[in-house]
């Protein structure tokens, strides 16, 4: 006896009243969301929100490795404006020069093992999110506000601020 799975047993080739053929997408925190192939590359995004949820958390655990020295900073040049890059870079440095200079046990831990713990999101304007987030380190607890703006169809944090 031979088995035939119901995938196989349900295909016929040249069948004109078939569906167009889809294609199953990954969607963070959804599972998985079907895409017809007549899209660009057969990806969209499931909704705004969810991009710009998604966006805020890996931009802010970006962030907060590069505070704890670990990634370096020009690998968010794409995702900061200039101005948030320039601030993030020198708070880093003050953080490394003040670590050096005191040997504090304290100091060194500060921002290691960072975690996003949670992100909560609001539209501001067409365009404009808004986002907070809480982030767990070694040493404590802090907030992370920041604001996103889509500009040519890609988004741009243009405000960051790290309590």
């Amino acid at each position: 006896m031979t088995a035939v799975t119901p995938i196989r047993a349900g295909q016929r080739p040249g069948r004109a009243e078939d569906p167009p053929p889809r294609h199953v997408v990954p969607v963070p925190g959804r599972g998985l969301a079907p895409v017809q192939t007549g899209t660009p590359a057969g990806l969209r995004p499931v909704d705004e929100l969810s991009e710009v949820r998604a966006i805020t958390r890996g931009t802010v655990q970006a962030a907060m490795e590069v505070l704890a020295g670990i990634r370096p900073v020009h690998q968010l040049a794409r995702r900061l404006d200039p101005r948030c890059l320039s601030a993030l870079q020198h708070r880093a440095c003050l953080i490394r020069r003040e670590a050096a200079r005191t040997n504090n046990p304290t100091l060194a831990r500060l921002h290691r093992n960072s975690s996003v713990r949670s992100v909560r999101v609001c539209e501001v304007a067409e365009g404009i999110y808004e986002a907070s987030a809480v982030v767990m380190d070694d040493v404590r607890a802090r907030a992370v506000a920041v604001r996103l703006e889509r500009s040519k169809q890609v988004w741009r944090v243009t405000e960051l601020v790290i309590g």
